[in-house]
């Protein structure tokens, strides 16, 4: 499904959670939704999930806006970091909503993840522990099958065995049957080898969207004296640079072997380093 966002903005009192966002996701991909606290991530996700309006701007989803509409509802599941279900439904009845409500339900992967995860389906809501909320949300969300699959934080409270097994499954899922999955999370360095794109927010604005793979190639640090470093980067994309005793440290954006060819040390950038760096910089 087409999601495009037009001028997108959203205003809490006086706090612009989202300043005139545009962009476009045209294929089925595992997308990272990138940012510090308050950048907007699940602000733009309610809005995406119909769940509230935009204060301007909107937000097509195959040509239709998702706000009060069942149709394109019953495409998207956003799990959230907590409050997903009512306190005093027990896990089977939240199954059986969703199942109703998902025409694309699969009831067996469910079954399937309440045993992987231990998940009591008669225990209320209100007796999980942040654990074993988080588990259920993520077998509503990889059971949905939605077209458009969301998770903002979905694993809080998860220990590092059940995270490890969710991005597998996760993966699994999407290579079996492709669809627009968005992950959310402070995780980064754990999950950023599933990510297909990523897209960074910072104060409510876009900062970079850009294909993972590209990221991951053309972003690099390079090291040596400072004089060799300054001559080396005086022409590029310099995204942050950090000196110490007489060498010097610079994150680049471009063509790693040009700093090879020019005998410098030349290491990778991980992508959670890069989102720091990149909502750190002024301007950015």
């Amino acid at each position: 499904m087409k999601i495009d966002v037009r001028d997108l903005s959203k205003k809490y009192k006086e706090v612009d959670a989202l300043k005139n966002i545009s962009f476009q996701l045209e294929e089925p991909k595992i997308y990272g939704l990138l940012g510090r606290n308050g950048a907007g991530k699940t602000t733009f996700m309610e809005i995406l999930a119909g769940q509230i309006l935009a204060t301007k701007g909107q937000i097509y989803i195959d040509g239709e806006k998702p706000f009060d509409n069942q149709k394109i509802n019953e495409s998207i599941c956003l799990v959230k970091e907590g409050n997903n279900f009512k306190k005093d439904l027990k896990v089977k009845n939240v199954l059986q909503i969703f199942q109703y409500f998902y025409p694309t339900w699969d009831e067996e992967l469910a079954k399937e993840l309440v045993e992987e995860y231990n998940l009591n389906p008669n225990a209320r809501i209100k007796t999980l522990s942040k654990g074993m909320e988080s588990a259920l949300g993520i077998t509503v969300g990889l059971a949905s099958k939605a077209p458009i699959t969301i998770f903002d934080e979905p694993y809080i409270g998860l220990d590092a065995a059940a995270r490890k097994k969710f991005y597998e499954i996760l993966l699994e899922e999407y290579e079996a049957e492709k669809r627009t999955i968005i992950l959310s999370t402070h995780l980064i360095d754990e999950v950023s080898l599933l990510f297909e794109e990523v897209l960074i927010f910072q104060e409510g604005e876009l900062v970079l969207k850009e294909e993972a793979d590209f990221l991951r190639n053309n972003t690099y640090a390079v090291s040596g004296t400072t004089d060799e470093v300054e001559a080396f980067i005086s022409d590029k994309d310099v995204i942050e640079s950090k000196q110490l005793a007489g060498m010097m440290t610079a994150y680049v954006s471009g063509d790693k072997q040009d700093a090879v060819a020019h005998g410098l040390q030349v290491e990778g950038v991980p992508i959670q380093d890069l989102m720091i760096y990149l909502t750190e910089r002024k301007g950015a």
